[in-house]
């Protein structure tokens, strides 16, 4: 994805890094929409999902979707996800989130997104974002119509 975006610059994303819990599912459960959401991404971006796996569930339920999935070791979450954006190319990396731990990957990424499920978002990750999304699939519909991007971030 390549949009120019006048006063704010050029974004070229390959790739987008996702939380899990209160991100893309509700309660170790993927939200409504997701996996459709995730499909039509997928053929044109690298899809990545980090998770703690608070609920254990996030294997199974991620199992059938285009996204690699990794499940972070205890210790700091919040450095362990900005490092993977880093390691992976932080300036072609869009990163969505909503929790605390989010906050450093998303002003790592040349694109943060937070997002607001039933989960709520922390204040430091709203901070943090270039832009905020009520919902994952509206986060994920914003990447696959980039010149949304364009409306919200021009100036």
């Amino acid at each position: 994805m390549n949009i120019e975006i006048p006063g704010y610059g050029t974004l070229s994303i390959n790739q987008v890094v996702m939380d899990y819990n209160g991100t893309l599912a509700v309660d170790g459960v993927p939200a409504a929409g997701v996996q459709a959401a995730l499909e039509k991404l997928a053929g044109s971006l690298e899809l990545h999902v980090l998770t703690a796996d608070t609920f254990g569930k996030a294997a199974a339920e991620m199992e059938d979707m285009p996204c690699h999935l990794s499940i972070l070791p205890g210790g700091d979450q919040t450095v362990a996800k900005r490092d993977y954006v880093k390691h992976l190319g932080a300036e072609q990396t869009a990163a969505i989130g909503n929790g605390r731990n989010d906050r450093m990957m998303l002003e790592a990424a040349a694109l943060g997104i937070c997002v607001l499920l039933e989960e709520g978002a922390a204040v430091q990750t709203l901070q943090s974002a270039d832009v905020v999304c009520p919902s994952i699939v509206s986060a994920l519909d914003l990447l696959a119509s980039p010149l949304r991007l364009t409306a919200t971030l021009r100036s």
